[in-house]
């Protein structure tokens, strides 16, 4: 239940180490006793190995340490946790994922080396607690998501309402804007709707960048960023700004472009119980068909929100 634990403490903290990974860790004494926890520091703090291991002290020595990502094996603004694990003397470590940076993994090696008895228990609840950072390490991308409203019958649009959805999903949008570094749409419905795109009557540690793709200009009075270049490149530029995840409402035309580009992780369809009839469909065309993975369901008011994701975690 230990390695369950250090995944509730990460789960709790997240986003505090941006623009960090949030982990977390547990040290338990050969007879179950916990004798310390920890979660990663705001930037430039501590691991959450290192807080966990100066809660138990001296009581490390013969411990089990249980983390959600394997130690750090580079010096960052820290020095690396397999030191720091290994001087403590503990025993055995549990971790939940591996490091996809290849600055800093390697940890769990070094500490096997070490004489460390060492067990890789995957959970893909750990990779998913950090999966626009891992995304942002790994491919020089956001983590991208495509959020998109439809009816029952595929449409975007229904004739004589100004929203698709409900407002239960209108606020979980709000959520997501608010859980994102940046927000996009096409200029299509910049041109359309003018969107605002930020987050509104929710709690906001900080709001997005709020971004349009596509040919401008843009409309007199827009607060939006425009981005012209091809998606990879541009994805690629908002990644070295430091942007890991990125929320796409656009249109069927750019979340076509984006499906079709390989650039779309996961696909959020709030799907609203209402027959629109006519009006646009929800995606443009594109090739070859996408396989998604991890379908699941869940009500939003009267809507029901279907998430899939482009790969198995």
């Amino acid at each position: 239940m230990s390695l369950e634990r250090a995944l509730a403490l990460a789960d709790a903290a997240r986003g505090i180490a941006y623009p960090n990974p949030t982990v977390g860790a547990v040290i338990v004494a050969p007879d179950g006793a916990t004798l310390g926890e920890g979660v990663t520091e705001a930037w430039g703090g501590r691991h959450a190995e290192l807080v966990a291991l100066a809660a138990a002290g001296e009581k490390s020595r013969g411990a089990t340490l249980f983390v959600t990502m394997e130690p750090c094996a580079h010096r960052g603004l820290t020095p690396p946790c397999v030191d720091a694990i290994v001087e403590a003397g503990i025993a055995r470590i549990v971790a939940a994922c591996t490091d996809p940076n290849a600055k800093a993994r390697g940890g769990l090696d070094a500490l096997r080396a070490a004489g460390i008895d060492v067990v890789l228990d995957e959970r893909s609840d750990a990779k998913r607690q950090n999966e626009a950072w891992r995304t942002w390490v790994s491919a020089g991308r956001p983590f991208v998501t495509l959020k998109l409203a439809v009816s029952l019958d595929g449409r975007v649009v229904v004739p004589g309402r100004r929203w698709v959805t409900g407002e239960a999903s209108r606020t979980r949008v709000h959520e997501l804007r608010a859980a994102s570094d940046a927000v996009a749409v096409g200029m299509g419905t910049v041109r359309a709707d003018a969107p605002r795109l930020d987050a509104r009557d929710v709690e906001v540690v900080r709001q997005p960048r709020r971004l349009a793709f596509g040919r401008g200009p843009l409309p007199d009075g827009s607060e939006l960023e425009l981005r012209t270049g091809a998606l990879t490149d541009e994805l690629a530029a908002l990644a070295a700004d430091g942007v890991q995840s990125l929320l796409l409402e656009g249109g069927p035309t750019l979340g076509a472009a984006f499906v079709e580009a390989g650039l779309v992780d996961r696909l959020l369809l709030h799907v609203a119980p209402v027959l629109a009839g006519e009006g646009p469909h929800v995606l443009g065309s594109f090739t070859p068909p996408v396989e998604l993975h991890e379908l699941s369901a869940e009500q939003a008011g009267r809507d029901v929100v279907l998430r899939a994701d482009r790969a198995a975690p």
